[in-house]
């Protein structure tokens, strides 16, 4: 199911993207050869993926010697892949989100702070000091993605796990933290990949942003709700700095709590994103447009293909939308943070 919902996102950007190719060549005969020129020198067409793995799982309660934690992980890959089905970039990146949640039911973390990823957080993060093999997370993180660099689906769902753990020693001495979310996220990132535009030599990039502003305390009414908003953007970008392919996502995690700050959600539960959701999260019957969630990231993305980032950032906005009618009629959803991991992302392609 998931593959088919992703599928259909890339399908759906890869269409907006054709028919904006088709419009460009609409001038002088000389223009257009030069444009089939510049085409033909590009590098081989590579996909592009986009992966994720949610857990909640260590979520805790609250007690008489203080708060509870909601506590979402979620693990997110980006890559390219080949015609052969082989990984030729990958990035990993978790969005770690801790909420604080006290024994009388009432959030205690900041619904404004800022909820930096684990590579943002880079040394910051932490476990160098704990690491048995004296490495931080994100170069751990890095090693795997290394690692999965030149393999398929095939090799990466066939690959050697111990307890959680990497198998393969070679593989071990570098990367000593549980993999199995690292696995999954690539796995369904390397399934999803889908030709969008990108050619060997652009760039990947990945972008992410947390907030959980939208969080609320248990009450008389009901269980509160600790809410980690991660929007996600995995893009690739040309030499000229131009975005050449683009998926947007957004995991929305809600993790509930009764009055005594105790866990009332599911934490075994499968936490899907929105595209994975597609027209499950059910935004289509109230859209002023009709457009489900997915719909409109895909459009959004696709309006960004051929831009750079300081042209995505000057898009027109009334209120967080979008003021462009054309842009409008198939985006009604507020686009800052699409912006924002835009920008993220195209920053990060190196």
């Amino acid at each position: 199911m998931k593959k088919k919902l992703v599928s259909f996102v890339g399908a759906t950007l890869l269409s907006a993207v054709v028919l904006a190719g088709c419009g460009s060549q609409s001038g002088s005969a000389s223009e257009v050869a030069t444009q089939t020129t510049s085409e033909a020198a590009t590098g081989a067409e590579l996909k592009t993926g986009l992966g994720t793995s949610v857990s909640i799982a260590d979520s805790k309660d609250a007690t008489a010697e203080g708060d509870g934690t909601a506590q979402a992980d979620a693990t997110i890959a980006a890559v390219t892949v080949d015609a052969d089905g082989k990984i030729t970039q990958c990035v990993i990146d978790i969005a770690q989100t801790k909420i604080g949640a006290s024994a009388d039911g009432k959030i205690t973390s900041d619904l404004a702070a800022e909820y930096p990823s684990k590579r943002e957080l880079g040394d910051n993060y932490g476990m160098k000091k704990a690491s048995a093999i004296g490495k931080e997370w994100y170069e751990q993180a890095d090693a795997f993605a290394a690692w999965a660099v030149g393999k398929t689906a095939s090799d990466l769902s066939g690959m050697a796990i111990s307890e959680g753990y990497a198998g393969d020693a070679d593989l071990a001495a570098s990367v000593s933290i549980h993999v199995t979310g690292f696995q999954a996220a690539v796995l369904e990132a390397v399934n999803n990949a889908t030709a969008m535009g990108a050619h060997e030599g652009d760039k990947l990039g990945l972008g992410v942003t947390t907030n959980i502003e939208k969080s609320v305390d248990a009450s008389a009414e009901g269980d509160g709700t600790a809410e980690a908003y991660t929007t996600i953007s995995v893009l690739t970008v040309g030499n000229d700095g131009k975005i050449t392919s683009n998926i947007i996502d957004a995991v929305q995690a809600k993790i509930t709590f009764d009055a005594a700050g105790v866990i009332t959600a599911d934490k075994s539960a499968e936490v899907q994103s929105k595209n994975e959701l597609g027209d499950a999260y059910g935004m289509k019957k109230a859209s002023a447009i009709g457009k489900e969630w997915n719909e409109q990231a895909a459009a959004y993305a696709a309006y960004t293909v051929g831009k750079t980032a300081d042209e995505v950032a000057g898009t027109a906005m009334e209120e967080g939308r979008a003021a462009d009618a054309d842009l409008a009629a198939s985006v009604s959803v507020h686009i800052t943070d699409f912006n924002a991991v835009i920008a993220k992302a195209v920053a990060a392609a190196k």
